[in-house]
């Protein structure tokens, strides 16, 4: 892509934490940064790309079917420490380049969720490389936010838009769940697991501690929590594994009921921790 559309892109990823227009509008999008093969100054460039589990992302070194590689998987191989923008958090990463089967499974599922990378992967006589990161376990997650009452609001908003995503997938699917949105389903699921464990074991404890007479509103969200694990377990079982023979409308019934639900929770925690978290801040 030019480098002032990138620098654009860039620059709305960042002021909009994660959300942008243009072709970008309603996908998945990080900022990736590399450090220079040649030159050893980082790189940043929007990539798109597929969750993967809670360890890994992958992204797809397409570079629309150009028959060279992009410069950025060039940096990355004599580099592989990167650093990932990913709308709510912002963290290093270990990248690795998958191969043979792994890389082939990975593509497939790609192609199966969308029919683009398989255009891409015609135009060029180039296996497209596809890369794994892995985030790198620094402590506390790095949240792109100036407060911690903003730094909710921005995780809430990073599992909405994800949420948004995957309803969206569904409703374009067929009469089976593709493996990769099944993926999708349950790296969402495993994300707000541990989300919720995070509150639960640290943030409601700290708000306890400083703001007892808020125990009901720490209480009832703990009893959300509760329902809410149970709806996730209930599409984890909806999307089942790969071969199963569910159909989509049990997972598409199990989606809108967490929405539902999820979203309540989301907008009373807000209304209620964010003025409390400002303050402690």
């Amino acid at each position: 892509m030019p480098h002032d559309f990138n620098q654009q892109v860039i620059e709305e990823f960042r002021a909009n934490k994660g959300r942008v227009g243009g072709p970008f509008e309603g996908g998945r999008l990080l900022l990736l940064t590399t450090t220079g093969a040649r030159t050893g100054r980082p790189h940043t460039t929007p990539v798109a790309y597929l969750p993967d589990g809670g360890e890994r992302v992958l992204v797809i070194a397409s570079a629309a079917g150009s028959p060279k590689h992009p410069a950025w998987f060039h940096n990355l191989v004599a580099h592989p420490e990167v650093t990932v923008e990913a709308g709510a958090f912002t963290y290093p990463a270990r990248a690795v380049v998958l191969e043979g089967e792994e890389r082939d499974r990975a593509f497939a599922r790609a192609v199966e969720a969308e029919p683009g990378w398989a255009a891409y992967q015609e135009r060029t006589e180039r296996v497209i490389p596809v890369v794994a990161l892995y985030e790198i376990a620094q402590g506390p997650p790095n949240i792109n936010a100036s407060s911690m009452g903003e730094a909710i609001k921005v995780v809430h908003d990073a599992f909405r838009r994800e949420l948004a995503i995957i309803r969206d997938e569904m409703a374009k699917g067929g009469s089976t769940l593709g493996a990769q949105l099944r993926v999708n389903c349950l790296t969402f699921c495993q994300g707000l697991h541990n989300h919720h464990t995070g509150e639960d074991t640290a943030l409601f404890p700290f708000l306890a501690d400083r703001h007892p007479g808020h125990a009901p509103v720490l209480d009832r969200l703990r009893e959300e929590h509760e329902r809410i694990a149970d709806l996730v377990e209930r599409l984890r079982r909806a999307v089942g594994e790969e071969g199963s023979t569910d159909g989509p409308e049990a997972a598409r019934d199990e989606v809108a009921r967490l929405t539902a639900e999820l979203e309540a929770h989301l907008t009373y925690e807000e209304e209620q921790l964010i003025p409390l978290l400002d303050a402690a801040g």
